[in-house]
């Protein structure tokens, strides 16, 4: 069975934000949502969750495979999420 992790560390851990304080402070300002609903630091995410985040200026969607707690390297990270995200807007 897979332990479910905070959303701030997932994001942090998975290098969505530099920092964990930076992540934090992103659900604080109601920037981050998992499965549509307004996420607090400490909600809980499981494999299959959506978690959506506006990160510099840009909307990533992202569903959780793994949810993790320390911080990883780049290619393990990319194993951590599927990416659903919008292209990015052009212009």
């Amino acid at each position: 069975m897979v332990e479910p992790a905070r959303v701030d560390q997932w994001l942090w851990a998975i290098r969505v934000f530099a920092t964990r304080s930076a992540a934090t402070e992103a659900c604080r300002g109601g920037r981050v949502r998992v499965n549509d609903t307004p996420a607090k630091p400490a909600t809980r995410i499981r494999p299959g969750d959506r978690v959506a985040a506006h990160v510099h200026g840009r909307d990533r969607v992202l569903e959780v495979v793994m949810p993790i707690t320390k911080r990883v390297g780049a290619p393990r990270a990319a194993e951590c999420a599927v990416d659903r995200s919008p292209p990015p807007a052009t212009g």
